[in-house]
């Protein structure tokens, strides 16, 4: 027998398999028990390129920054990449909505995002 623990959409199962021999199925067992808490991650301070320009510059999907393609002060044309984003393996441009100069980048490269968050700011 050997016992393994699993997690499932957060619900963690014990599970105990039996070894069976040459063509028999394995029987398993499974009994749910509470998930450990995770600890409260430490709020990060927010980049120092952070800025308040008028137009927001938001993640259309939740990934990962890959990658930050613009800089705060650089002038950007509508369509420009800001950021690009990886999302189920592949790398998702987040572009300016007009043009604009960056006033402030909010994230950086490894930074977990989720749709709708703020990346960058323009003004």
């Amino acid at each position: 027998m050997k016992n393994y623990t699993i997690t499932v959409n957060g619900t963690v199962y014990d599970v105990t398999v039996e070894e069976g021999g040459a063509g028999s199925a394995p029987v398993r067992t499974a009994a749910p028990k509470a998930a450990p808490k995770a600890a409260p991650a430490a709020e990060a301070p927010a980049p120092a390129a952070a800025g308040a320009g008028s137009v927001e510059v938001t993640a259309s999907v939740p990934g990962k920054v890959f990658k930050v393609e613009a800089s705060v002060g650089q002038a950007v044309k509508s369509g420009d990449p800001i950021v690009i984003l990886e999302a189920m393996k592949m790398e998702i441009p987040v572009v300016a909505p007009e043009d604009g100069t960056v006033a402030g980048i909010n994230v950086s490269v490894g930074d977990a995002v989720e749709s709708g968050d703020v990346l960058a700011t323009m003004n």
